[in-house]
């Protein structure tokens, strides 16, 4: 029982630093987009349809970096976890996550019962257009 245990872990780790290296080269990948003017506004760009598309993609670049790093920060979570043995156990009830949801998401720290209660709490984002008038 304990190799098995052991394994598990092993395997749990092995699944979770693949994971990390890859939402790493995504961030890398991502962040050298954005570092190296790619996407950025020119100054002698006299479109402003051209301008405005760049703008928003370097938006979706930026919010794609910041999910990422959350990710990232989750993955490191579940990584100290595996360490400590409580790997697969949510942070918040303590009770076993479903290893369904650990497949799909091995990086999660929560259950979905949990989880959804965490996001219900946080405060939801805003639409930054204004609702058109309607005449």
């Amino acid at each position: 029982m304990a190799d098995q245990t052991k394994k598990a872990r092993a395997d749990q780790q092995q699944r979770l630093q693949e994971e990390r290296e890859r939402t790493l080269a995504q961030l890398k990948s991502l962040r050298s987009y954005v570092g190296s003017g790619t996407g950025r506004v020119s100054e002698a760009s006299a479109d402003s349809v051209d301008a405005a598309a760049d703008i928003s993609d370097r938006e979706k670049t930026l919010a794609i970096i910041q999910t990422l790093e959350q990710k990232l920060a989750a993955i490191e979570r579940a990584l100290r976890a595996t360490q400590r043995g409580s790997y697969g156990i949510c942070e918040v009830c303590g009770q076993p996550i479903d290893p369904g949801r650990l497949e799909v998401m091995p990086h999660t720290t929560t259950c979905v019962k949990c989880q959804a209660r965490l996001e219900r709490q946080q405060p939801r984002r805003s639409s930054t257009l204004a609702p058109l008038d309607e005449e």
